[in-house]
């Protein structure tokens, strides 16, 4: 037990060391997402999951991601007499964690539904690659079932879940949200706002899905969880599309930003927060992705 816990050290301290020169690199960010797609098969295999049951989030991998993940191919949407985005026309490459910024009522949460097609555009196309499958985190929580305990919201009753063809604990799973012992006995009227965000992640994350769409994946978590999502999201070899308005977490995953920057304006900036601001400041011009 001791070799295994000098191990699992001696991986997190390695860990910690790539995750640095990633966020410190854009050029390693890029490296990286190659490097997460590359490792897919690693990552699907019995061995690699059973190395990772841990009490940290992992979030397991959907089927392979094809090149086409999602574009937009100049679309326009108002919502009532507001008009959002006009022409907007961009491409997700494979690989990218793309942090999406802006002020509320911009225009985020409703390209996340265009996205999963609950809502249509005004004019152009959504085209969405055939391989993708979305995992949809909401930012609103209040469609869970408070008569539940954790578990059962979880686990539908099940004493194991199939995850992509991956057979884990229930128990283990729900755990690894930061639920343990008697707390996934508790009932969902009892959570807080925290806690019902990671009941929630932990619901959706479970499908096993090759695209994230995440709104507002931060709100209320404790620094622990959130940390762990941070490094769960730079494990994982698919894309994700990250709604937050916590700037130290998006430095910390995003490899591209779109910024809502008012006016129906929406940029795409390929870096961090900290370097978009930056080079927002310096007066350079981002990639206009709307007329």
């Amino acid at each position: 037990m001791n070799q295994e816990a000098k191990q699992e050290a001696s991986r997190q301290k390695a860990i910690r060391h790539e995750l640095e020169w990633v966020r410190s690199n854009a050029k390693g960010r890029q490296a990286k997402s190659k490097a997460r797609l590359n490792r897919f098969e690693e990552m699907q295999s019995g061995d690699f999951q059973k190395r990772n049951e841990t009490n940290e989030i992992y979030i397991p991998p959907g089927p392979r991601l094809g090149d086409k993940v999602i574009e937009f191919h100049n679309v326009t949407k108002r919502f009532d007499d507001k008009l959002l985005y006009q022409d907007l026309s961009f491409t997700i490459p494979p690989g990218a964690i793309v942090g999406i910024v802006g002020g509320n009522g911009a225009g985020k949460s409703t390209m996340f539904q265009l996205i999963t097609g609950k809502q249509q555009p005004d004019a152009g196309e959504v085209v969405i690659g055939e391989t993708v499958d979305i995992a949809y985190v909401e930012q609103l929580r209040d469609n869970l079932d408070d008569k539940q305990t954790v578990w059962e919201a979880v686990s539908d009753g099940q004493d194991i879940l199939n995850i992509n063809g991956y057979e884990v604990s229930s128990r283990a799973y729900v755990g690894r949200f930061n639920f343990k012992g008697n707390d996934q006995q508790k009932r969902l009227s009892e959570l807080s706002g925290g806690e019902r965000g990671r009941l929630q992640l932990a619901q959706t994350l479970k499908q096993g899905a090759n695209v994230l769409l995440l709104d507002e994946p931060s709100n209320d978590l404790d620094i622990e969880t959130l940390r762990a999502l941070e490094d769960a999201l730079l494990a994982f070899p698919g894309c994700a599309m990250v709604i937050s308005h916590d700037r130290w977490f998006l430095d910390r995953i995003a490899t591209h930003i779109m910024a809502f920057e008012g006016d129906s304006e929406v940029v795409l900036f390929e870096g961090n927060y900290a370097e978009y601001e930056e080079d927002h400041k310096s007066g350079s011009v981002p990639i206009h992705l709307s007329a």
